[in-house]
């Protein structure tokens, strides 16, 4: 069986990171699967998916990471040709991804004790954020 739903919600950009966990979870709930895989779906190419320890520690430490791996204060041939100031957040979202896939059983996330699901924005404005959540399994 397969269901699939969706999660909104809005984000601040310049790298908000936002536990999506409980969303999810309560997704989960509502649907009639009790075992089998949930994939977490950001739609947009400024966005992705992760899993953390969601603390203020790693999330300072994540962006701190981000500005040092695709620089927001760099030339961006996407910049040169749109004129909209965020090649960066391509370039992040193509390294960290816009989907992740998490097993689940008797309606459970197989999730770590310290790990949560999390959206990460990176555009340069605030967004309204759609997230496909589809579960199959039985």
């Amino acid at each position: 069986m397969v269901t699939t739903d969706t999660i909104s919600l809005s984000t601040k950009g310049h790298c908000d990171i936002v536990d999506i966990t409980l969303p999810v979870e309560q997704q989960l709930a509502k649907s009639e699967i009790v075992s089998g895989i949930a994939t977490v779906f950001v739609t947009g190419s400024t966005a992705g998916i992760t899993t953390i320890e969601y603390e203020p520690g790693i999330i300072a430490d994540l962006k701190d990471a981000w500005q040092r791996l695709a620089p927001d204060n760099i030339p961006y041939a996407h910049d040169r040709a749109w004129g909209d100031g965020n090649g960066y957040s391509h370039i992040r979202t193509s390294l960290l991804g816009s989907s992740l896939v998490i097993p689940f059983k008797d309606k459970k996330l197989a999730l770590g004790t310290w790990q949560q699901v999390v959206l990460v924005d990176f555009d340069n404005r605030p967004r309204q954020r759609q997230l496909v959540v589809q579960f199959m399994g039985e």
